[in-house]
């Protein structure tokens, strides 16, 4: 049985065409968006939501019928991905069958047998992004997986990435010897942050640490061999015990 291949598309700047303008299509463009695509969307008709968008510079509405020709035009080249969101089979099935045939990334809603991807439920906690999919077979199954994966994943992870990727490069630039950066990277995250960002005493926490971090000095060690002995690190190994 083949699955799908999970990746993370870049979309920032992209070109993104939507064909419909009902609620569907408004969830769509929203999570386009909030991936920095410039959306153009072909409907008739257009939510009152979606009407609004359209005063954005990252949205082009069109008021005119779908027609396979549109597919061929030079217009629709830019083009990185194409979703087909109306309530017609039949031009949903002309938009998968056009698309492919241009070589485009296609989403026709709930067909998955007529997408070249599937769009996951999706959890985020700023850097921090959970994707459920159930390949198609239950769309209603993912959207509860995801609600309990938001059960469990608080806000406080958005804080927690940031911590992690801060104090990752701000070690990087203080500590030269990799095995002793790769060492520290994973005690850090048997510390029990969280329940600092919880407690709400994790900004004071965080400053001392960073001050330590910053005053050195650093142990250079040979073929990585850590001098433990050293201020700086028996201290930032304290900050782990302490948390």
């Amino acid at each position: 049985m083949k699955h799908p291949y999970p990746i993370m598309v870049n979309l920032a700047g992209k070109q993104c065409l939507v064909i419909g303008g009902g609620p569907v299509a408004e969830r769509k463009v929203f999570s386009l968006l909030e991936a920095g695509a410039q959306v153009t969307m072909i409907s008739m008709e257009f939510t009152e939501g979606l009407v609004e968008l359209g005063n954005h510079s990252q949205v082009v509405l069109h008021r005119q019928t779908f027609h396979p020709s549109m597919m061929t035009s030079e217009e629709f080249m830019p083009f990185t991905l194409v979703v087909a969101a109306t309530n017609s089979a039949e031009v949903n099935a002309q938009v998968y069958e056009f698309a492919t045939a241009q070589g485009k990334l296609v989403n026709v809603v709930d067909q998955p047998e007529l997408s070249s991807y599937i769009q996951p439920s999706v959890v985020r906690r700023g850097k921090l992004v959970i994707a459920v999919s159930t390949g198609g077979a239950s769309p209603s199954a993912a959207r509860k997986i995801a609600r309990e994966l938001d059960n469990n994943y608080g806000e406080e992870y958005e804080i927690y990435l940031d911590f992690l990727s801060e104090v990752r490069h701000l070690v990087q630039s203080k500590i030269a010897d990799k095995q002793a950066r790769q060492r520290m990277f994973k005690e850090m995250l048997d510390w029990d942050v969280l329940d600092k960002i919880r407690d709400g005493s994790f900004n004071s926490w965080k400053d001392k640490l960073y001050l330590a971090i910053e005053r050195g000095p650093w142990p250079n060690g040979l073929a990585g061999q850590v001098d433990t002995d050293r201020p700086s690190w028996s201290t930032i190994t304290d900050f782990g015990q302490r948390v």
